[in-house]
This record gives structure tokens, C-alpha cells and sequence, in this order.
């Protein structure tokens, strides 16, 4: 007993040192706007819960070898004091990389789409709530004749999206028509040419979420059909910088992955995580550009010189945001590759460990991201009526 006492000490600080940092840093008021309009608006959290869920059960069926329904018994539970429980510097080296990629989701794209994108890409193709036709029009409004070439890539990417789940279920029995090289490039082929689509999804519930924030800030209704119209003519906007991203994200982590099915590259995937950081590094500099074009209807030039204002006029309060952020990423990040060397073999255990930490990772991501967009506008308030309005 004597020698859980440091342990309770040292948890006691921790709980203590959290509880100030919450209550006295500078973004506290945007913070606790922020939950309230997770609060009011469920969806926010709802919908980053759903999309987890959705990836976590592909991977655990994909990926996890389950013999028989007994290996999934959660009577395994009950073992729960006979568990190896590993001491942090075991897994540390598990954690900051994916604390990093979870903050830079904030201010860009918070969740993985697949395999959901797959119903989201019948639902774009059958022009659900009109938001297909919203789409074609706000990319004509906006782009001009370009809108069109943006619309044929989307449309590509979309259909590469639903091809994805039909190219990976059937490569088995593919195997005797085509070379097992030629299977892994039309996969990879497939997989690179999908996560475009996958990624704008993601962006444009992004950019769906800050507008459901902004009604709250606002204190306006909304008819759901309308506001995801609404967003989808904002995210015309965003795709300015959506593209930049996905260029610099093809650049130097998609497009190394596929070249190695067709050459050899060696030591390709050393350099994943490396390229891993510069993507976040590259969001989280450019952190407030996502959210003025979707709330000001400016130009890419325009956000980025706007950005450059509000990051000279609020360093310290978008500073202690991201440490704020990072300290729950890593939280949550540090029980997980806990809990998951813990449960080792379990997996009935496994399965609910993963459940509940996808329910817990959205409530904080959008948490997180209803805070940003609230604290953006209250560093904001010099340029709300400077706002041009949608021109179409």
C-alpha cells in the first residue's frame, strides 16, 4: 500500500496542475463557449463519433485475427488486476506524432472518412439534399471554367472511392489473372486516387461544423437541408487551400507510397513519419486559413494575409489554444497506447477499450474545434463587419 503512495501524489499533481490550467488560461471564456455548444448542437460530437466508429470497426475486422465469437467474450475483463500495465517511457514513443496529427485536425480535416466515404460518395452521385447540384453551381460560381476540371476530379475521386472496397475485396480472386505487383499497384493506384475524396469529405464536415458553431454564436435557426447548402457553397471556398493541402500531402507522403509499387524506393516508409510532421507542421502554421474562408468569402491571398494579422495580434491566446489542445491529444493518445499494450491479446477487451476511445476522442475533437471557431471570432470582432456576404 505504502508504495502507491508516489503514485497518488504524482496523480493528484497531475489532476491539480490541469485544473488550474483550465481554469486560468486565457482562452478559458472560448473554452467554455465551446462546450456549450457542443452541448447545444449534439451533432457536432455525433457526427466525429459516428466516423470513428465507422474506421475503427473496418479495422478491427480487417485487421484483427478473430478465430471464433469466444476470442471477443468480455469476461476478459475481469483479468483487469492481473494485467501488465507498461510505465510511460515504454510508450511514449507511440504518442506525439499521432497528439501532433490530432491537433493539426482542428484547423483542417479532424477525422478519417473511410469507410463512410463510400456511402457519402452514393449520396454525392444521387444529389442527396440537393447538395450535388449546390456543388456544380458554387464551383461554377467560383472558378469559372476551372470549377468544371475541380468538379471532374472530385467526380474521380469519388467514383475511385467506391471502387476501393470492391478493388480490395476482390484481389484474391484476382490473383490468377494478375501478377501479385500488378494487384498491389492497382490498389495503391486506387487507395491514392480515392483519398482525395476522402479527404475534401472530411473538409467539408469540417466546414459544415464551424457553420453549425457560427449559427450558435449567432443565436440563429436553421433548416438542415439549407445549411448543408449552405456549407457546401462555403466550402467552394475552402477548396482553395483543400488543394494546396492535398498537392503537398500527394507530394510527399501518397505519391513516394505508390511509386515503391513500381520502382524501388528504399526505405520509403522510414520517411512516412518525418513527412507526417511537415503535413501537420504545414496545417498548424497556416492554422487560422481554413476558418476565414469559410466565414469571410475571401480569396486564398486575402486569408492568408488575414492570417498573418491574427496570428501578430493574438500569439498568446492562439498559443496557450494549442498547447490546450495538445495536452488533451496527448492525454487521450497516452491512455490509449496504454490501455492497448495492457489489454495485449484481449480482444473482447480490445473491441470495447476501442469503442469508448473513439466515443472519447470526438467529444474532445469537437469540443476542440467548436472552442476554435468561437475564440476565432472573438479575436475576430475588427473584421465581422468587414464580412462579405455569399454572392450567390
Amino acid at each position: 500500500m505504502l508504495q502507491n503512495v508516489p503514485s497518488l501524489y504524482s496523480l493528484v499533481g497531475l489532476c491539480g496542475g490541469y485544473a488550474l490550467v483550465m481554469l486560468f488560461n486565457p482562452v478559458r471564456r472560448a473554452l467554455g463557449d465551446g462546450f456549450r455548444c457542443v452541448g447545444r448542437y449534439k451533432r457536432i460530437w455525433i457526427t466525429f463519433a459516428l466516423l470513428g466508429f465507422g474506421y475503427f470497426v473496418f479495422q478491427f475486422v480487417t485487421f484483427t485475427p478473430i478465430r471464433n465469437w469466444s476470442d471477443l467474450d468480455l469476461s476478459q475483463i475481469a483479468s483487469l488486476p492481473r494485467w501488465y500495465w507498461p510505465r510511460f517511457a515504454e510508450i511514449w514513443r507511440e504518442t506525439p506524432l499521432p497528439a501532433l496529427e490530432g491537433v493539426a485536425g482542428i484547423f483542417d480535416n479532424a477525422t478519417t472518412t473511410y469507410p463512410l466515404s463510400v456511402v457519402a460518395a452514393v449520396f454525392m452521385l444521387v444529389n442527396w439534399r440537393g447538395l450535388h447540384g449546390a456543388l456544380v453551381r458554387a464551383l461554377r460560381k467560383r472558378y469559372g471554367l476551372w470549377g468544371y476540371l475541380v468538379y471532374l476530379i472530385l467526380l474521380l475521386s469519388a467514383l475511385a472511392s467506391l471502387l476501393k472496397p470492391i478493388v480490395f475485396w476482390q484481389l484474391p480472386e484476382w490473383s490468377g489473372l494478375v501478377p501479385a505487383a500488378g494487384l498491389l499497384r492497382i490498389s495503391a493506384s486506387v487507395d491514392a486516387i480515392a483519398f482525395i475524396f476522402e479527404y475534401l469529405l472530411g473538409v467539408y464536415i469540417q466546414v459544415y461544423l464551424i457553420t453549425v458553431c457560427l449559427a450558435w454564436i449567432k443565436g440563429v435557426s436553421f433548416e438542415e437541408g439549407e445549411l448543408f447548402r449552405f456549407a457546401m457553397r462555403r466550402f467552394s471556398y475552402v477548396l482553395e487551400w483543400a488543394g494546396i493541402v492535398v498537392a503537398v500531402s500527394t507530394l510527399i507522403v501518397r505519391l513516394p507510397l505508390v511509386l515503391a509499387y513500381f520502382t524501388n524506393i528504399p526505405g520509403v516508409l522510414d520517411y512516412l513519419p518525418i513527412a507526417r510532421v511537415l503535413m501537420s507542421g504545414l496545417i498548424i502554421a497556416f492554422c487560422s486559413v481554413q476558418i476565414s474562408l469559410t466565414l469571410h468569402n475571401e480569396t486564398l491571398i486575402e486569408a492568408m494575409r488575414a492570417h498573418g494579422q491574427f496570428v501578430r495580434q493574438n500569439s498568446g491566446r492562439l498559443g496557450w489554444f494549442l498547447i490546450i489542445c495538445g495536452v488533451h491529444f496527448l492525454g487521450i493518445m497516452i491512455c490509449d497506447a496504454v490501455m492497448r499494450s495492457a489489454i495485449a491479446d484481449r480482444l473482447g477487451a480490445l473491441f470495447l477499450w476501442k469503442f469508448s476511445f473513439a466515443f472519447v476522442r470526438a467529444m474532445i475533437t469537437g469540443w476542440l474545434l467548436a472552442s476554435w471557431v468561437c475564440l476565432f471570432r472573438q479575436c475576430e470582432n475588427r473584421r465581422i463587419n468587414q464580412e462579405k456576404w455569399i454572392q450567390y
